[in-house]
């Protein structure tokens, strides 16, 4: 019987295929630039690309490319055969170092923001060996770096190394001062919970919507919702059950360690999460997971959505991102211990988290925004757009205590007796979980749980190594030359908490009192993404990610313009394809059902001794009237995008936000009270009911 150990990892060129395959001097150049970050021999490479070439041939590939993410959030590939032409001929399937190490796609179809123009098109792709190649269904994909012919940076993965590098450097040079000097290489893990709906496929195909923006642009309540938790956790519905289970099967073949299945808390809503990997492991991880979820969903008669609100009244769908620091040498830097009080050097790198999120908001918050998670961040299934550091009340009661001079008795980890002989005693962690925070520490990490379920985690993974890198590194110069470093470094952990408290809030960040206390606290209140976006470009922020050579002015003033216009973008297509149904579809339905229902009114009046009922002519008035002010609204809307079209840049992006969207609610509005009154034969569109509750 086939074993989930026994195919794990098996399409992915991982450390054991390198091991078996290169010779031992090869292996350890490679494993050495991996390692340490050095520049790679062009012989180990020819000697690397060879291995590789046959490794895939043998598991039946014919073709390769340079796989790589480009600003558009998702992955780019350009596939090449192994052939090489001959005399007479034939082909011989070669594949070379050079091939490895550097591709040249075409750059000018990116987006680039200005970096490039359009006539200018060649890019680079470069080889990242920290990543191991994998097989996807007949091609070797190679995870790249992409890059312009002028060196600019145009992709997520290049930014995202160089912040584990910044971090790693200055989170060493703390830990020297700690005498942890075995310690080479400090690294970020992440694990990103990925959320997700499934719905019919023949419901997917009939909404123009769903198929051309990811969301319901029309939809009324269905009469149940999520309103009795009743999915959450649930057993899992049998096409559900066996499409996780080819997913699954598939991620493991590609070496992605999906652990945890299950029903989130609205209808037709999962959940998959892996094991921790090297962020930038975890982030090609996640992007293949997405990949994947979409191609295996209709071989199961199903589609599925990753938008982050495709279905307005029900939860929408987020990406935990949970976050951690470790060492070369096996250290969780995040972890408390039994009594964190004592654990000076958690407390300084807690610390220095504390100081990165309060002092740079803005670039979280800018990392997490989108026209898709705008119209979740703030709802009930999401964190509010005001970022806050949830620690819980041991943590903070021991950074009050030290910040103040107050003693503060050591606290240890409590049992919870269940009160019943046969059930254990089970141990009590030091925090409960907050899930209305932005940013909870839950026992050795943090959750980010802003991100949203389409994001690529590169960008809010950039911003967090960054920022903390930051914080690390003024630590460094106030602890360097210090005469007592017990002393100063808790000295530097209560200056610390006393400046930036205001970030850390334990309580419920969805009530309506923690907007105005985050107000007075002069936390950042960036409703809507444009307002994030506006702050990208802030000098603090050009500052950071110059220092630690991130990005350089041009490139962040790129990814700003990338942003605002990637959201006009988004309500563009959202607005016209909302004109297009209901000019074409719900309009037509709708005066077709008065029609009938008014021809039915006249037979009956005209029958002898019938008299029409009230009912229906009480719901002909509604239908007419409504169907009227449709019609008006979708005039209004027209309108309106005509001239968001003369705009661009920020003023456009703001203007989709403030006039165009609100134009499109009020469309939504009259379409949706519609569908409550008109009868099911004559509605165009599958409904809430035939979508949430079917599969």
């Amino acid at each position: 019987m086939e074993t989930v150990a026994s195919y794990f990892g098996s399409m992915v060129f991982n450390d054991e295929a390198m091991r078996e395959r290169l010779p031992k001097d090869v292996y350890k150049a490679l494993k050495q630039t991996i390692r340490e970050g050095k520049d790679l021999d062009l012989n180990v490479a020819n000697s690397v690309a060879n291995a590789m070439k046959n490794w895939a041939i043998e598991k039946g590939a014919t073709h390769f490319t340079h796989w790589f993410q480009p600003l558009t959030g998702m992955t780019a590939e350009k596939h090449d055969a192994f052939i090489t032409p001959l005399d007479g001929g034939k082909v011989i399937l070669d594949f070379s170092g050079k091939e490895l190490i550097k591709g040249e796609p075409d750059a000018s179809s990116f987006p680039s923001g200005g970096l490039r123009a359009t006539f200018e098109a060649r890019g680079y792709t470069a080889w990242d060996p920290t990543s191991y190649a994998f097989i996807k269904e007949d091609t070797l994909c190679i995870p790249t770096a992409f890059c312009s012919y002028s060196g600019e940076v145009l992709d997520k993965k290049t930014p995202l190394l160089r912040s584990m590098e910044a971090i790693s450097e200055e989170a060493v040079k703390i830990l020297s001062l700690f005498g942890k000097t075995d310690v080479k290489r400090v690294i970020t893990t992440v694990g990103a919970e990925q959320e997700y709906f499934l719905i019919d496929a023949d419901d997917y195909r009939k909404r123009k919507d769903l198929r051309l923006t990811g969301r319901t642009l029309f939809g009324a309540r269905s009469p149940k919702g999520q309103e009795k938790d009743d999915h959450y956790f649930g057993a899992l519905r049998t096409r559900v059950a066996e499409f996780m289970a080819d997913l699954d099967k598939e991620l493991w073949k590609l070496g992605i360690p999906a652990k945890t299945r299950h029903n989130e808390v609205a209808p037709c809503q999962h959940e998959l999460a892996p094991v921790f990997s090297v962020s930038n492991v975890a982030v090609d991880h996640n992007q293949i997971m997405m990949e994947l979820m979409k191609k295996i969903a209709p071989k199961h008669g199903l589609a599925c959505l990753l938008h982050e609100k495709p279905f307005e009244g029900v939860n929408g769908s987020g990406k935990h991102n949970n976050w951690s620091i470790s060492t070369d040498t096996g250290i969780n830097l995040l972890e408390p211990g039994d009594n964190p009080k004592d654990n000076a050097q958690f407390l300084l790198f807690l610390s220095a988290v504390i100081k990165a999120v309060d002092e740079y908001q803005d670039l979280l918050r800018i990392s997490v925004a989108s026209a898709g998670n705008d119209h979740r961040l703030g709802a009930n299934e999401a964190p509010p757009a005001i970022v806050s550091i949830f620690l819980g009340d041991e943590l903070a009661d021991i950074l009050e205590s030290i910040a103040s001079g107050k003693s503060l008795s050591g606290r240890k980890k409590g049992k919870m007796t269940l009160g019943v002989h046969v059930l254990p005693d089970i141990p009590k962690d030091t925090t409960d979980r907050n899930r209305t925070s932005p940013m909870a520490f839950t026992g050795n990490k943090f959750e980010f749980r802003m991100p949203g379920s389409s994001f690529s985690m590169a960008g809010p993974n950039i911003g967090l190594n960054t920022m903390v890198a930051k914080a690390l590194k003024e630590f460094y110069g106030v602890l360097k030359d210090a005469d007592d470093f017990g002393k100063a470094v808790t000295e530097l952990v209560a200056s610390n908490y006393r400046e930036h408290k205001r970030i850390v809030f334990n309580g419920n960040a969805y009530a309506p009192e923690w907007v105005e206390e985050a107000e007075e606290r002069g936390l950042l209140n960036l409703q809507s993404s444009p307002d994030a976006f506006d702050q990208y470009t802030a000098p603090k922020n050009i500052a950071l990610f110059g220092e630690f050579g991130i990005y350089n002015a041009k490139e962040l003033e790129s990814r700003c313009e990338i942003h605002h216009e990637e959201y006009s973008k988004t309500i563009h297509i959202e607005a016209l394809t909302m004109l297009d149904i209901a000019v074409k579809r719900i309009i037509p339905a709708a005066s077709k059902y008065a029609s009938d229902l008014a021809a039915g009114i006249n037979q009956m009046k005209a029958a002898i001794n019938m008299v029409s009922p009230i009912a229906d002519e009480d719901i002909l008035r509604k239908v007419i009237s409504l169907t009227n002010e449709l019609y008006g609204s979708t005039n209004v809307l027209g309108e309106v995008i005509s001239e968001a079209e003369k705009l661009s840049g920020s003023l456009q992006s703001h203007y989709y936000r403030e006039e165009v969207l609100p134009k499109m609610e009020d469309v939504r509005r009259f379409a949706d009270n519609l569908e409550l009154i008109v009868a099911k034969d004559y509605w165009p569109l599958p409904t809430y009911s035939d979508m949430l509750f079917y599969v």
